[in-house]
């Protein structure tokens, strides 16, 4: 049979027509799996397919904050930073604001460039400069991700063990951790539209449950001893708002990944607004109930394992249904972090597609978690310390980053999708040899002095019995050194835009006629 011209392969050679059209029906289960199934990478998303809205942010953002590790964190609060109920709610709810609000502000440079965060991050650092803070951001994901991973394979063994009195082991510890890792991996491969919906259902679920778990413990609670306890002294205050922030700066980097879909008419104080309401209708609430619960029980503060924990002190027909919801919950968060993750793993060189470049976030998270459950001897402690380390490494980022997107904010072309793509010497983010010396030097030195401050099982730094480092407040020096070093160098000089190819002369264009 002969080949009809133009038609050809995937690999570029000529092919033959199939011998019979797809039926409709077909066509229609290709075309749906087509759009549900997402295949865009790290490449700028076209205007013509920005079809997101802003609503949609909401549900990505109170599902990232679905997790009972925030009922750990608050515990700790009271526990070891000797807060009261007040304080414990003032806490969250500026540690909540300053990190979310972060995230909704970084999150409008995805509406102007279209791309992932890790991918405009190139247009900061330079194409080769990028990878150096790409690389930590990259870690940095793994070690989150691994963290949710455990937390979820505790969910699992606690239903497990009410429903069924199933008692741990190490082999049910490799399965069920096996089990939730290879969940949110399919989750995550799916993109956006499936965690769109995933997001939404899960909001209205756990919102449901949260209440009636709200509702028990206001009935059950003794809270005379609850609003009797003395406030704790500022400095733990201070650093307690730097515990419960650190984990909502994580999720700065991957701001403009939810939002790279959305039209370039999208308002960004309605990014910023969705996306702060959305954390923090779950981050407060999560946070305090901790703070009560540990009044009763000190002991949530530094368990090993804070699911079982929730399935002793609630009783079994809410304590089942909310660890199931929360499961969904903590699935739904390990399927965005490894969603963002698949970009910088592309961004930073693997030659897979986005939906397969999260497999090596998977593995990992995969062995850490095996590590974390079974030879770690502290979670809480494990889980603060990477905290604490995570959050300088993207403090430092997030201070360049976000005065590079201050100098953008009134140009006509933010960010060029041509240069963004280009890894050559003819990049337009190319700089000296690849590099953004200023944005390189900038975010270095802040680094070094943010861990400086920093205290944690596995670290000291030198410069820990300052106020900065006695108040925890390591995070905000960095980003506030970071940002100032970099507004006070240079501005780094772009390359050239490439030329636009001229369109083709035709006799229309010459003559203003039409041949038919």
């Amino acid at each position: 049979m002969a080949v009809p011209p133009g038609v050809t392969g995937a690999d570029g050679a000529a092919s033959a027509p199939s011998s019979a059209p797809a039926s409709p029906a077909a066509a229609a289960t290709t075309g749906a799996l087509d759009e549900t199934v997402e295949s865009r990478g790290i490449e700028p998303v076209p205007d013509h397919e920005r079809r997101g809205r802003v609503r949609e942010l909401f549900p990505t953002w109170v599902a990232a904050n679905i997790s009972v590790l925030l009922l750990t964190m608050g515990a700790g609060l009271v526990v070891f930073n000797g807060l009261n109920f007040w304080q414990v709610l003032l806490a969250a709810a500026i540690a909540g604001g300053i990190s979310f609000g972060l995230v909704g502000l970084l999150s409008v440079s995805g509406k102007w460039g279209g791309a992932p965060g890790a991918m405009l991050s190139r247009a900061t650092f330079g194409v080769r400069g990028n990878y150096f803070p790409g690389m930590i951001l990259w870690v940095a994901r793994f070690g989150w991700e691994t963290i949710n991973a455990v937390t979820g394979a505790y969910a699992v063994l606690t239903v497990l063990r009410l429903l069924f009195g199933v008692r741990s082991s190490t082999p049910l510890i490799a399965v069920t951790l096996l089990l939730f890792v290879g969940v949110t991996f399919v989750v995550s491969g799916m993109g956006r539209k499936v965690l769109n919906l995933c997001n939404t259902w899960s909001t209205y679920l756990f919102g449901l449950f949260t209440v009636l778990v709200l509702g028990y413990l206001v009935t059950t609670m003794d809270w005379g001893a609850v609003f009797s306890r003395p406030a704790g002294g500022t400095a733990m205050f201070i650093a307690g708002i730097g515990t419960i922030a650190a984990g909502g700066i994580s999720w700065i980097p991957t701001g403009p990944d939810f939002a790279r879909y959305l039209p370039h008419s999208a308002e960004g104080r309605k990014i910023f607004g969705t996306t702060l309401s959305g954390a923090l209708l779950v981050l407060v609430p999560m946070v305090l109930m901790g703070g009560v619960m540990s009044v009763k029980d000190p002991a949530l503060a530094k368990t090993d394992d804070p699911v079982s924990f929730l399935g002793e002190a609630l009783p079994m027909w809410l304590a089942v249904p909310y660890l199931v919801i929360a499961l969904i919950g903590m699935v739904l968060i390990n399927s965005l972090s490894m969603y963002s993750a698949g970009f910088t793993a592309q961004t930073m060189g693997v030659k897979l597609p986005r939906a397969w470049a999260v497999s090596i976030n998977a593995v990992i998270s995969l062995v850490g978690g095996l590590l974390l459950m079974l030879v770690a001897k502290s979670f809480y402690g494990s889980f603060i310390s990477f905290l604490s380390l995570l959050a300088v490494s993207f403090s430092a980022w997030v201070g360049v980053y976000g005065i590079d997107m201050l100098r953008r904010r009134n140009r006509t072309v933010r960010y060029d999708p041509a240069g963004l793509l280009d890894t050559s010497r003819s990049s337009r983010y190319w700089y000296v040899g690849g590099y953004c010396w200023q944005a390189m030097t900038a975010w270095g030195v802040a680094l070094l002095m943010g861990l400086g401050f920093t205290k944690c099982d596995w670290f000291t730094g030198p410069l820990v019995s300052t106020w900065i480092g006695e108040n925890g407040l390591g995070w905000a020096a960095t980003a506030l050194l970071a940002a100032v070093l970099y507004a006070a160098l240079p501005v780094p000089r772009e390359g050239a835009a490439p030329a636009p190819v001229p369109a083709p002369r035709t006799e229309e264009a010459v003559t203003g006629t039409r041949r038919d």
